[in-house]
């Protein structure tokens, strides 16, 4: 069973063995991670930019106003009202209010706003997507350190079988009745099993590490888990009918659909390049000269003569752009092709990763109940081995081999239960 593993250096490891301060479920893990991971928050920041977007949309039906002033001076020889030219300085103030309403915009502003809208769905999606990624990170991680934590159960019973066995050794080398190459034999298998201990224990921290990594905890001190609930059964759901259930609901398949709604957004903005705009404008300007030489009418005088106002449309047609409106309509195009294309792999890798599960959940499932019963038969031909050892009627090499067979048993029902309990959860999780 292969299961996310990451971290290979041990020295920042903390000691999770011992008893813990706080001890967390699978769900709360899950809660955690999801209001506290990194990605999350960043498809959150998206979700927020959507927003600015459609206030931002919602702007572009709003009138712009502008304001301006300019102070000129001009000096040296210019053209005179008799058509002479002369030295004289002349000097030159004016402002001016300018007010342009849309009034038709193509449709463009109408359909950015449509398409700002239907973009925050696709962004709530892709929140939902992350989460669901995160959660089942976490619960790989989680249950990869469960794993982890029987094969040191199953490590200690190795142990502890192959102490009670030096135990015996060294009793019956004492009444003569085996020669010491067997004591040493004992000896190196207990060294031999003390070491696969300590790598046991090694492998279940380095995964308590990366489930707490996956948290994004500060401080792992005291950091513990439960063990899963196991008390339901574990129904297996036929393939079809999860990747069924998941299309509909599904969060990384919905942003998919979404996303095509949007490329056909795009591709509607894109055509308003061919419509004409129309606008409404009016502006309010004044002027006030000075001329060298001459009598120039007071500032106030000037400023009401010069007073203007002025209201018109202006009209704006697209007849030829250097074919950008072209241009822009197929590249939206070209992003819908794009966006139904991934929707195709989504649902593609969803099926695959389904079917998968599936099988390797059944797999799984024949494998546990076999190895129930291997299980049983194993510690049974131990203790008949152990029996015909004390006695004399066995080898140190007879029960060692059985020992190893009764091990690699636990092991194997250890591995079978946990992948059977991770693909069930995979099922169940796309099976919502």
């Amino acid at each position: 069973m292969k299961f996310p593993h990451t971290l290979t250096a041990i020295s920042v490891i903390g000691t999770f063995l011992g008893a813990s301060a706080e001890t967390w479920s699978l769900d709360s893990c899950i809660n955690y991670a999801v209001s506290h991971n990194v990605d999350v928050r960043a498809a959150l920041l998206e979700r927020y930019k959507g927003d600015l977007s459609v206030i931002e949309a919602k702007d572009r039906f709003l009138p712009t106003l502008n304001a301006g002033a300019a102070q000129n001076w001009d000096f040296g020889r210019g053209l005179t009202s008799d058509n002479t030219y002369a030295n004289r300085n002349t000097s030159s103030f004016g402002w001016n209010v300018q007010l342009s309403l849309p009034i038709f915009q193509g449709l463009g502003a109408l359909r950015q706003l449509r398409q700002a809208k239907a973009a925050i769905t696709s962004l709530d999606l892709r929140v939902d997507a992350v989460r669901d990624e995160v959660t089942l990170g976490v619960m790989a991680y989680y249950l990869q350190a469960l794993y982890n934590r029987e094969l040191v159960s199953v490590a200690e019973e190795e142990l502890r079988l192959s102490n009670t066995q030096l135990e015996r050794q060294e009793v019956l080398l004492e009444a003569g009745k085996v020669p010491e190459a067997d004591v040493l034999q004992a000896k190196s298998q207990v060294a031999s099993n003390e070491v696969s201990l300590v790598n046991a224990r090694n492998d279940y921290e380095l995964a308590m590490v990366d489930l707490a990594r996956a948290l994004e905890l500060d401080d792992i001190d005291g950091f513990d888990i439960l063990p899963v609930d196991e008390s339901e059964p574990l129904n297996i759901p036929p393939a079809h009918s999860v990747y069924e259930n998941a299309l509909a609901t599904n969060s990384s398949i919905l942003a998919a659909k979404a996303d095509i709604g949007l490329a056909a957004h795009s591709v509607s903005v894109a055509k308003t390049g061919y419509f004409p705009r129309i606008y409404f404008n009016a502006g309010l300007s004044s002027n006030y000269y000075t001329l060298s030489g001459m009598n120039n009418a007071p500032f106030g005088r000037q400023m009401r003569d010069n007073f203007a106002k002025t209201i018109g449309f202006s009209l704006s047609v697209p007849i030829f752009d250097a074919f950008q409106t072209r241009n822009n309509v197929r590249q939206a195009e070209t992003q819908r092709l794009s966006a139904e294309l991934e929707l195709d792999r989504r649902e593609n890798d969803l099926l695959k990763t389904i079917r998968q599960a599936h099988s390797q959940a059944v797999g799984a499932e024949k494998k546990y109940q076999a190895s129930q019963t291997a299980v049983k038969a194993a510690k049974v031909a131990l203790d008949a081995m152990t029996e015909k050892y004390t006695f004399g009627k066995a080898n140190a090499t007879e029960w060692e081999q059985t020992r190893s067979t009764y091990i690699t048993t636990l092991s194997q029902q250890v591995q079978a239960r946990y992948e059977m309990i991770l693909r069930h959860k995979i099922l169940s999780f796309y099976n919502k």
